[in-house]
């Protein structure tokens, strides 16, 4: 049975509603654990989809040269594959920066400081003619917990959502491989642990943990009813559902040979 590929790249941050909707939309799904020591596939052959998930590692490399996570090099390789052979392909927060940065984007520490709690991101006029965003409204909702962002976006990335502080939140490399800044896979117990293990990052923010929990638990019904027609949409692309999903690329993404980092 054709499957698509799920990275999870740490315990705190699985698939949870995400993988509801898959099922709901009929794509099964084949989840790796690379951080429990499961080993990443060598080619996409076979999956219908690649979707790679958050975490609490850093993208980048640290001062000696070492990636974030000892799978990250193999991940990235996955991602520029998608990319180069078409296959649909979602990144989730680290997922997506992941994939920025696997096509030459620029991937840092974010100078606007952590982004966390609910919040809304702007579509840009782009999306209009994208096959997943263009039902997405204006404004939509969404929930965000990071301290990273992407700087710069891979050539030829299409943009796609905005915001003031972080103005890269969504964008689109290629046809078929779309990477998103923000959470929509969280529910309330995820929220909450998040809070508890970044209860140092919340104070110096000076926030409340329980208020932050309760007023992302207070916008979870609004992030579905924007972002489950959009996994929908992404498993119908999948599953070779979608009838309008032929779409101009403006340019190439750059695509660099798998290095370690």
């Amino acid at each position: 049975m054709a499957t698509a590929l799920v990275i999870e790249n740490d315990p705190s941050d699985d698939l949870r509603r995400l993988g509801d909707w898959f099922a709901e939309a009929g794509l099964d799904l084949t989840v790796v654990r690379p951080h429990a020591g499961e080993p990443l596939p060598d080619s996409l052959d076979g999956f219908l989809a690649l979707v790679v998930l958050g975490g609490d590692q850093s993208a980048y490399a640290d001062a000696e040269g070492r990636p974030g996570a000892p799978w990250f090099p193999a991940t990235e390789g996955l991602l520029r594959k998608a990319v180069r052979h078409h296959v649909p392909t979602l990144g989730v927060c680290l997922g997506a920066q992941l994939l920025a940065q696997a096509h030459g984007g620029l991937v840092e520490r974010s100078t606007s400081g952590p982004e966390i709690g609910p919040g809304l991101v702007g579509r840009r006029d782009a999306a209009d003619g994208d096959p997943l965003f263009k039902w997405v409204p204006l404004l939509p909702d969404v929930v965000q917990w990071h301290v990273d962002e992407i700087t710069e976006l891979p050539i030829g990335a299409v943009l796609l959502a905005a915001s003031t502080r972080y103005p890269h939140q969504a964008f689109r490399l290629g046809d078929r491989a779309w990477g998103l800044q923000f959470h929509i896979e969280c529910d309330a117990d995820m929220i909450a642990a998040w809070a508890r293990s970044d209860h140092a990052v919340l104070e110096e923010l000076g926030y409340d943990p329980e208020a932050v929990v309760v007023a992302t638990a207070d916008v979870l019904a609004d992030v579905e009813e924007v972002w489950q027609p959009f996994v929908a949409r992404f498993a119908a692309l999948a599953l070779g559902e979608l009838p309008d999903a032929d779409i101009p690329v403006p340019g190439t993404p750059r695509t660099l040979p798998l290095l370690g980092h």
